[in-house]
């Protein structure tokens, strides 16, 4: 990285002299204008209006306009400004991070000490650590003013750029005005909902899905030219959603948190909804048929097991093997509950097939 600005932070009487570096960089794919005709590349020039020639950077000054009066200002009178030629970090605040708004927040820049002995960079750290606080600063970069916070991002100092007050415009909406009655059984839902959606943020989970296909794009066309198929490409058109109002505002919220717990469509959720449903309707039957089955095992194990013994003993030509598929069949119309006593049930069968026998 390659500082991009040198100074101090003002802490009190104590001084920390700091090198400023850029948090933040910026991976899109740069493109440029052309021609479509031919390709040709389109540049903008500074022209003059006046004399239409091209002007160099060095040539260009700044001015003002004011009631139609141009005020020019020169780059030697702007480094006059007091503030441009400050160098300083100014701490005028300490503050809980709580109380500052998001929406404020600029670009990051990263602090690193610009010393040989750290100390004094060291110990703001761990004034901040130790207060839970943020500093508010107050410093110039870049031919302007700018407050910012001054807080902690591991071992090094982070310098968040801050708007001004009257930077952040206030929201005018009329629909807002109006009143809205919000059921809370539409309130649970929407709690539902929100808790099925919850986790941890982390940001390597997502991804400039733009970027990427965009780079997708780029290889295809050098690939394949003029005769590039751009649905070949990213395959079929992405279905369209609706912009459209929710009508059914409960519907939409159930449908929702079935996607959600289903873990992806609204189809697949709903079959997992229905599946799950059909699974409790099957284990209450089967709950139900073990629990009426007890006294109905018994009688058909009692009647099954009479039926083979007088076969047995009836029947002249009976034999030993025809006694046991009796006692198998009696077996098999028992349930778990007459299985669970077969000896009782099944002695008198064995001994009416060896008189049978």
């Amino acid at each position: 990285m390659r500082a991009i600005w040198k100074g101090a932070i003002a802490f009190g009487l104590v001084n920390v002299p700091v090198k400023v570096y850029s948090a933040t960089e910026d991976h899109d794919i740069s493109l440029h204008q052309v021609h479509n005709a031919d390709g040709g590349r389109i540049r903008y020039q500074r022209r003059c209006e006046i004399c239409s020639k091209v002007i160099d950077y060095e040539d260009i000054d700044k001015a003002y306009e004011d009631d139609g009066r141009t005020v020019i200002l020169s780059r030697e009178e702007l480094k006059s400004i007091p503030a441009e030629n400050s160098h300083e970090i100014e701490v005028v605040q300490f503050v809980p991070a709580e109380q500052l708004d998001p929406m404020m927040f600029e670009k990051s820049y990263y602090l690193e000490p610009d010393s040989k002995s750290p100390k004094a960079y060291v110990l703001l750290r761990r004034a901040l650590e130790d207060t839970d606080r943020v500093a508010v600063v107050q410093f110039a970069l870049r031919e302007k003013t700018r407050l910012g916070a001054l807080r902690i991002r591991g071992d090094v100092l982070v310098l968040q750029g801050l708007l001004w007050a009257d930077e952040v415009r206030e929201p005018s909406f009329p629909a807002l005005e109006t009143s809205v009655r919000v059921s809370a059984q539409e309130r649970e839902m929407s709690a539902a909902l929100v808790d099925s959606m919850a986790a941890d943020f982390e940001p390597d989970q997502f991804t400039d899905d733009y970027q990427l296909q965009l780079r997708q794009l780029i290889d295809a066309k050098i690939e394949q030219g003029e005769a590039l198929d751009t649905e070949e490409t990213f395959g079929a058109a992405a279905a369209d959603t609706g912009t459209g109002e929710v009508i059914d505002l409960m519907d939409a919220l159930k449908r929702s948190i079935e996607r959600k717990r289903g873990g992806g469509s609204g189809g697949t959720a709903a079959g997992a909804a229905d599946g799950t449903a059909a699974d409790d309707t099957a284990a209450d039957d089967e709950k139900a048929t073990t629990a009426s089955s007890k006294p109905r095992a018994k009688a058909a194990t009692s009647s099954s097991t009479k039926s083979a013994t007088k076969s047995a003993s009836g029947s002249k030509g009976g034999t030993a093997a025809t006694a046991k598929a009796g006692t198998k069949t009696a077996a098999a119309a028992g349930t778990k509950t007459a299985a669970k006593k077969p000896a009782a049930k099944t002695a008198p069968a064995k001994g009416a097939a060896r008189k049978g026998a």
